[in-house]
């Protein structure tokens, strides 16, 4: 999955929450994913609704897209298994401290993570991995 289209994405993320749900082999990729699901009991049902592919989710609707969050959840999980940026596994294992849970700590990194892509496309530039970083150190 290196560039999939917004529907790619959001049925690999359905695809592995059904093989969860039936008990079906999966793959590594799809183990993670589905173990990311597993965390937000709130977009279960809306994983197995029909219109799970087609529905929007805008700002207005003051809700997150579930897609984008698990999405940036996987991202987040390949960052912290390379340290890429380097030093970000040491700080989400100071935010796991701070907050005694991992899914906390995670988050802490999530909302930096939205804000760094939601800048670089902003700008039209690269992700600042250093102000990504730096948004971290600064969740207290």
């Amino acid at each position: 999955m290196f560039n999939p289209s917004r529907d790619q994405a959001r049925q690999f993320l359905i695809d592995a929450w059904r093989k969860r749900v039936g008990g079906l082999p999966a793959t590594a990729l799809e183990t993670l994913a589905a173990d990311l699901v597993a965390l937000h009991p709130e977009y279960h049902e809306l994983l197995t609704a029909a219109d799970a592919l087609t529905r929007e989710w805008t700002p207005e609707d003051g809700a997150m897209n579930p897609f984008l969050h698990l999405s940036l959840h996987l991202a987040i999980e390949e960052q912290l298994s390379i340290d890429q940026p380097p030093g970000i596994r040491a700080l989400f294992e100071s935010r796991r401290a701070r907050h005694g849970d991992a899914h906390a700590a995670l988050h802490d990194l999530l909302e930096c993570l939205g804000e760094t892509v939601w800048r670089a496309q902003r700008e039209r530039a690269p992700p600042d991995g250093a102000a990504y970083l730096d948004c971290i150190r600064r969740k207290g």
